[in-house]
């Protein structure tokens, strides 16, 4: 295992606290200082994973203020807002008009149509019409209506 600096250490915890994989890590550590450095050793500095749990305070304080901050960010970066994605889509829609590709266009018609009925959302609400409860009937039936529908049924097939 290679000998971290300070700042190579702030680099690998910060990149995790943002839900970076160990491999991505490794990869843009690689990029930025030149170094290979092996998955094992960089999922030792997440905290929130058992290859961590004897990290030092001071990284385990670094990372839950990075991933705080990180979670406050995503707010700010646009894609993340559903207005922003409906104007580009929109904007997406347009140049498939524009050049004849009606396939393409009826595709991010769909994506749209996904987009503003909460399908890329873990939110799932069931209710009946206008957001009303479920309607529930009890209905009564003797054996002989069951058996008359049956015959019925049989008859028709």
């Amino acid at each position: 295992m290679a000998k971290l600096s300070d700042k190579q250490k702030t680099f690998i915890v910060q990149a995790l606290a943002c839900w970076d994989t160990p491999s991505q890590v490794g990869e843009a550590f690689k990029d930025e200082f030149g170094l290979d450095v092996p998955r094992m050793q960089v999922a030792q500095y997440d905290p929130t994973k058992v290859a961590g749990k004897d990290l030092a305070k001071k990284w385990v304080l670094l990372f839950h203020d990075t991933r705080q901050r990180f979670r406050k960010e995503i707010a700010e970066i646009p894609i993340a807002d559903q207005a922003f994605r409906l104007r580009q889509l929109g904007r997406i829609y347009d140049k498939h008009i524009s050049r004849g590709n009606v396939v393409g266009a009826a595709g991010v018609l769909e994506q749209a149509a996904k987009e503003v009925g909460g399908a890329f959302t873990n939110k799932r609400e069931h209710t009946g019409a206008g957001g009303g409860p479920i309607e529930q009937k009890t209905v009564v039936v003797d054996e002989r209506q069951v058996a008359a529908a049956v015959a019925k049924l049989q008859g028709e097939y």
